[in-house]
């Protein structure tokens, strides 16, 4: 059986892993914990937060966060030849709401996750995810650090960069 994400990166997003120094404990149910969505994307993978509050989909989101490993994660991770590895995907209304997002953030129905490919700036990740044709919804490239991406309904399969200007993020038209 492949072995997910998390099981390389056991410090990062490993349920049963101490927590670092400073940073809250990982809340994860066992389900999540041994749920496989795809040969390298696990249910714990994508619901993993930071925060010290449940972080559970109902049976709904975890059918879109299945659609968005099969759809787009996985094939991005077997184009690449190398980890993907996930910052947020799932966020509950609590958890969305802690960490800033907007209500009606992709991140709240399972179908967009934040990612970072180690030794890959995230310019070129985003130009990666659009030459390999991947069915994305949205690929924003954020702030020099990471890259959104989506699966969903509306297969906009827009492109857009987030900045900062004057202490308010811009979307601007197109991977810059």
């Amino acid at each position: 059986m492949a072995r997910s994400s998390y099981a390389r990166f056991p410090d990062r997003i490993n349920p049963c892993a101490k927590p670092a120094a400073g940073r809250a404990p990982i809340i994860v149910t066992t389900v999540e914990a041994v749920m496989q969505l795809t040969a390298n994307f696990s249910l714990a993978e994508l619901t993993v937060t930071g925060r010290n509050m449940p972080n559970i989909p109902n049976e709904a989101e975890v059918a879109s966060l299945r659609s968005l490993a099969e759809m787009v994660l996985q094939p991005l991770r077997d184009g690449l030849g190398q980890p993907v590895l996930v910052n947020s995907a799932f966020r509950s209304e609590a958890v969305n709401r802690a960490v800033g997002g907007t209500a009606t953030s992709q991140h709240r129905l399972g179908q967009a996750a934040d990612i970072r490919v180690p030794g890959m700036s995230s310019i070129d990740l985003a130009r990666k995810i659009v030459a390999l044709g991947l069915p994305f919804d949205q690929v924003i490239e954020e702030f020099g650090s990471w890259v959104h991406v989506s699966y969903g309904p509306r297969h906009r399969r827009q492109q857009l960069t987030a900045v900062k200007r004057s202490g308010k993020t811009v979307y601007v038209q197109g991977i810059q």
